[in-house]
């Protein structure tokens, strides 16, 4: 099984991309498809030992659109608009059409033979034109034709069938010209053919156009990164492309240069601007040994790195494909946006049809123009782009300020939470760990005693380890992680245990220090007891310090009315010490993985919300289980965190920032739902001509109408980047 995202060009409202989506997800060996209008993608899952790309490419140009290549973000992402001489051109010549139509009603002076005067030339001249515009037209008439067949109409069918039964009905009067019936001249439409056609285009570049700068900010996460990089040679330094590094190549950065590529410094130290994935400006010292990120931007000293990930490795790379598999995902707002438009069409052209019948009874001369004003001020477009656009503009301002939202659901879910639960140690606190304090219990020093512990912890991923991180260490065998307690393992022959007193309760083993771990715990210690052959040899004090931003986001959270949890498995000294400094009032000590689940799943049983945010390490049931999941992770950490939210820098105060966003996002959409709702029946309504003795309505300014409507949809979206 395979995933891949492909560019479909072509589509111009939801029910072009849903005609897609559900013509991919019938053919045989495709497991999933999901197609974005905005971005012209579709991510497709597919069996590859019965499919390949192409033959899934063949299958998007079957279903009437045009397949346009697997996606790279670094060129799809950056595409013009080349349409714009065209309608430059076709718009004069529509302007002098119009002039030639309408000038005897207007008592303009007239081009001689090309008038109504003349009603042989004039009739054929405005149906060789009306062909010109059909043949500019014919992507749409095109797809358009081909979703009819598919029984699947969309807009373009609509706008197909008005643009036909215009022609046709005034080539059938142009006949009657010829045949010297004269009069017929006042009931041709081929004018509305050419009108129809050209704005329909013209709302379309314009509502592409418009559409990219909802890609503004996924695209600034494209071009971040430099395209050249100085390699470092046996002599000097040459710089190459982006395309010549491999893995594993020694760099250099100096002042004032972008870091090329993810990598680690092998020599020199620096300060560098990561705002541009962390959303601050500040800067952060990076020495031997330590990470840096591509795109990143040296402030004031020289370094060498080696390369470790590049290209479609990068974390900006996974970064924005995280954004963009994220915008292909759905929300319930636009499933129930996309039931309406799959039968928003048919019901149009029946509404249409309908028009049309009344009217050859009541108003022969108004039937035809009643039936095209319906077809094509229908805008099915407005009703698929309600969501889609406002959840990518939310997306990419969210990556903007460091926050990594990976299911645009997220969006509507985070506004229903009202309990938010806070792992401990690693999220309210930073997770680095230091040695407070030794009880030695044994002949051994207490040097001995730490990289007993070193030894042992070097097996653990959990924060606490790295408080021992610069010890020497033990040869460790039939190591052994216990779930909630500590570590087992075996060194120089002699079994040996790391952790807190469950640990020694589940051994049986006698306790004579609950003094000293008092004392210890009193000062805001972690707890951990070293056995050696099941008798205690040491207790050890490990400090934490709390992160300087969680006080005030934890303050920030109660004042939106949200009820804040600490889960933590130290002791229930430590973590009300904890939480009293934060003014935490529910907190549940000495808790197991398990018991964090248990407790999100007691919440959710009294029909509440709840959001856990952890570190990713100890929390994946927990996370798992709750409504919005959250983890702290540096960028470096992007590709294997499955959590709904990804905060970077690690920055609680983000959160705040991830509910002000789902607040504005879920009042625009609301917003742009309401108005394309509300267009589109007051105008479908004044397009049948139930309001003629008030307003009415041709196909032109239908038209433009229905252009207007998708662009007012468009510059709604767009007002979430100015989101403070």
């Amino acid at each position: 099984m395979k995933k891949i995202i492909l560019n479909v060009d072509g589509m111009s409202c939801s029910a072009c991309s849903n005609h897609v989506e559900k013509y991919l997800n019938k053919q045989d060996g495709i497991i999933d498809a999901k197609v974005n209008l905005i971005l012209n993608q579709a991510e497709v899952t597919y069996d590859d030992k019965k499919l390949n790309v192409d033959k899934i490419g063949k299958f998007i140009n079957d279903s009437g659109y045009t397949y346009a290549g697997i996606f790279d973000p670094k060129k799809d992402l950056n595409k013009k608009n080349n349409n714009i001489k065209s309608l430059i051109i076709f718009g004069i010549l529509l302007v002098i059409i119009m002039y030639i139509s309408m000038s005897n009603m207007f008592m303009l002076p007239s081009i001689p033979y090309i008038n109504m005067n003349y009603p042989v030339i004039y009739s054929l001249f405005m149906c060789i034109f009306a062909l010109v515009y059909i043949i500019y037209g014919i992507g749409i008439i095109k797809r358009g034709l081909i979703d009819l067949i598919h029984k699947d109409p969309n807009m373009d069918s609509l706008v197909t069938i008005g643009v036909f039964a215009s022609f046709i009905y005034s080539f059938m009067h142009m006949i009657y010209i010829f045949n010297g019936n004269y009069d017929y001249v006042n009931s041709l439409y081929f004018e509305s053919c050419m009108t129809v056609i050209y704005f329909v285009k013209l709302g379309r570049t314009i509502e592409v156009s418009s559409r990219e700068h909802t890609k503004d900010a996924i695209k600034d996460l494209v071009t971040i990164t430099p395209n050249y990089a100085l390699l470092k040679t046996k002599d000097s330094e040459k710089k190459v492309t982006i395309d010549e590094v491999n893995e594993g190549d020694i760099l250099i950065c100096k002042p004032g240069m972008k870091v090329a590529t993810d990598g680690i410094i092998t020599k020199g130290s620096a300060h560098f601007d990561e705002a541009f994935i962390t959303g601050e400006s500040k800067y952060y010292k990076k020495s031997i040994n330590d990470e840096v990120i591509a795109g990143s931007l040296n402030m004031d000293s020289y370094i060498e790195y080696k390369a470790t990930r590049i290209g479609p490795k990068s974390t900006i790379s996974e970064i924005v494909h995280l954004v963009i598999n994220a915008s292909n995902s759905k929300t319930k707002s636009e499933r129930i946006a996309d039931k309406i438009s799959s039968i928003f069409v048919p019901l149009v052209m029946l509404v249409a049809i309908v028009t049309l019948v009344i009217y050859l009874f009541v108003d022969k001369n108004y039937a035809l123009e009643a039936f095209v004003n319906v077809l094509v001020v229908a805008c099915p477009c407005s009703l698929g782009l309600a969501t889609p656009l406002a959840v990518i503009v939310s997306l990419g301002a969210s990556a903007k300020r460091g926050i990594l939202v990976k299911s645009c659901s997220v969006f509507e879910n985070v506004n229903n939470i009202d309990n938010i639960i806070f792992d401990k140690t690693g999220t309210l606190t930073y997770g680095k760990l230091k040695v407070a304090k030794v009880y030695n219990y044994s002949k051994n020093k207490d040097n001995e005693l730490l990289k007993l512990i070193s030894s042992l912890e070097s097996i653990s991923t959990h924060p606490i380890a790295s408080a021992f991180s610069d010890y020497d260490k033990y040869n460790v065998t039939n190591s052994e992680t216990i779930n909630g307690m500590g570590l087992k393992g075996i060194i120089n022959k002699k079994t040996y245990l790391v952790g807190n007193n469950k640990l020694l309760n589940k051994y049986n083993i006698k306790n004579d220090h609950l003094d000293d771990e008092i004392k210890l715990e009193k000062d805001n210690n972690t707890i951990l007891y070293l056995v050696e052959d099941y008798k205690v040899i040491g207790l050890v004090g490990v400090s934490d310090v709390i992160r300087s931003d969680a006080k005030k986001t934890i303050s920030e959270l109660k004042k939106m009315d949200k009820s804040v949890y600490m889960l933590s498995g130290d002791s229930k000294i430590l973590a009300e010490s904890v939480g009293k400094k934060l003014n935490i009032d529910n907190i549940i000590s000495e808790v197991l993985p398990k018991d964090k689940e248990e407790k999100i799943s007691s919440l959710q049983s009294d029909n509440h919300k709840v959001m856990m945010v952890g570190d990713g390490i100890n929390d994946a049931p927990s996370l798992a289980r709750s409504d919005v999941s959250v983890t702290l992770g540096s960028g470096t950490d992007i590709a294997s965190n499955a959590s709904d939210v990804i905060l970077i820098n690690d920055n609680l105060s983000k959160i705040i920032d991830l509910f002000k966003i789902g607040k504005k996002t879920e009042k625009i959409i609301k917003e742009n739902l309401f108005w394309a709702f509300f267009y589109n029946i007051i105008m479908i309504l004044i397009a049948t001509g139930l309001f003629r003795n008030y307003i009415t309505i041709n196909p032109m300014i239908a038209s433009i109408s229905m252009m207007l409507s998708s662009i007012t949809v468009i510059l709604n979206a767009l007002r979430l980047n100015k989101i403070k």
